[in-house]
């Protein structure tokens, strides 16, 4: 990532990354815990569907594949 000279802040997917967090906080009205609470729900249902697909995909189907709970 290139930095952005104004604010050496990563380029685009920063500015991304700013509006998904004004949307969020509009989204709850600015209550920044609700939203938050939200993302945690939906991070963890996003980490049980990966492991729903781990256990039920084969390696063949992924050719090897596996994939990261955490990242890198």
């Amino acid at each position: 990532m290139q930095a952005d000279k104004k604010n050496d802040q990563p380029g685009p997917d920063h500015d991304d990354l700013r509006w998904a967090v004004e949307a969020e906080l509009a989204w709850h009205e600015g209550d920044a815990k609700a939203a938050i609470v939200t993302l945690l729900e939906d991070n963890r249902h996003l980490r049980i569907q990966l492991a729903l697909m781990e256990a039920a995909g084969s390696k063949g189907f992924t050719r090897g594949w596996r994939p990261s709970y955490e990242r890198k």
